[in-house]
């Protein structure tokens, strides 16, 4: 078959843009783009958790008029740092950018950045910092998010070793070759796949930074929320454990612990009006349902389940969760005959338990 002449050439830069209800600012950051990048081949990738405000059909009908704009349309599943691993793997590209659709980060930075890359062969990684000098998170956050996100830098770099001044950025270009390096090791569920990356880099990556100012954001509304919080102090846990359990796992211990606490409360409640066997009866199904709705919200809310969908998840979780107490209790009286350590028998039991529970909800409750 002779080789076709007609291809479009491999694009110097892909710019990688996670969207959800961001489309207000499709048609504005694309002409950013094309003054920013003037010179430069070019195309950009925005990667839709099928926002409902059809973010996804504007950036088809903006990528019917021109050549260079795509979008990757993802279907029952959500994140920052999955969409951002998908739209960086869909590149042909030597360098990949991510950066948000908000525009708050400078586009006008990204020039700078790929003539990084073109002076230095073995840089591995440009990062627009906040936190060097020239700066600056200008008025793009507020007080508390501000104060947040130094505590949230902070703490990364203590704990992931990591010298980069602003490892919280969601705005740098990566080498193609070195993403792939990494990304088996990095975790999709989460928003801050920059210090994933750094961390899973151990150290070996070369790194610069450029400065710019954070803006303040022009449409739409900020994803920042508790969850947030939590999946970012979960990554830490993943990366000081070396990558053997997953952000998701975490999460679902948590709410396991929070689990803990209402059981408790409840049957001392309880146990003033009525005899133990109901009052524990009542308090364990309490649990199950306050640790199932907690899950349902921040460990799979990529996998949210609404309407009539809830209360099926519902009655499978409370199914999961009876195997998972037989598992326990089968355990820990199997340890304990053997080796009579309570302690023990106990910890063993209920890790079997919160295992099974992990896994099988995942495979039923909130399967993909």
């Amino acid at each position: 078959m002779p080789a076709r002449t007609d291809r479009k050439p491999i694009p110097d830069l892909t710019i990688v843009v996670p969207t959800f209800n961001e489309r207000g600012n499709i048609r504005p950051l694309v002409d950013l783009l094309d003054a920013a990048l003037n010179g430069l081949n070019w195309e950009v990738v925005f990667v839709d958790d099928d926002s409902p405000d059809g973010t996804a059909r504007e950036v088809r009908a903006v990528g019917r008029e021109r050549g260079d704009v795509r979008v990757l349309h993802r279907i029952g599943r959500r994140g920052l740092a999955g969409a951002c691993i998908e739209g960086i793997l869909s590149s042909v590209a030597p360098l990949v950018a991510v950066m948000d659709a908000d525009l708050q980060h400078d586009e006008t930075v990204l020039a700078e950045m790929v003539a990084r890359f073109r002076d230095t062969p073995d840089l591995d990684l440009v990062i627009g910092s906040r936190n060097v000098e020239g700066g600056s998170s200008g008025t793009g956050l507020s007080a508390i998010r501000k104060w947040g996100s130094d505590v949230a830098t902070a703490l990364a770099r203590k704990m992931l070793r990591i010298t980069a001044s602003d490892p919280m950025s969601g705005f740098f270009m990566v080498r193609r070759e070195s993403f792939n390096a990494v990304v088996l090791g990095l975790q999709s569920q989460g928003f801050k796949i920059l210090a994933d990356m750094l961390s899973a880099s151990r150290g070996g990556w070369k790194v610069a930074e450029v400065p710019y100012t954070f803006r303040e954001r022009q449409h739409g509304d900020s994803k920042m929320d508790s969850a947030v919080t939590l999946e970012f102090l979960s990554l830490l846990l993943v990366r000081m454990t070396g990558g053997l359990v997953s952000i998701r796992f975490i999460l679902f211990m948590m709410v396991g612990m929070t689990g803990l606490f209402v059981d408790l409360a409840i049957l001392r409640l309880l146990l003033t009006q009525t005899d133990f066997a109901i009052a524990k009866s009542v308090s364990v199904l309490v649990a199950m349902t306050s640790n199932f709705t907690l899950n349902n919200a921040l460990t799979y809310k990529d996998r949210t389940l609404r309407g009539r969908a809830f209360f099926r998840g519902l009655l499978s979780f409370y199914a999961v969760c009876a195997v998972g107490a037989v598992a326990n209790i089968g355990v820990a009286t199997a340890i304990y005959a053997v080796l009579p350590w309570w302690a023990l028998a106990g910890f063993f039991g209920a890790l079997v338990g919160a295992l099974w529970n992990f896994v099988a909800s995942a495979l039923v409750t909130w399967k993909a």
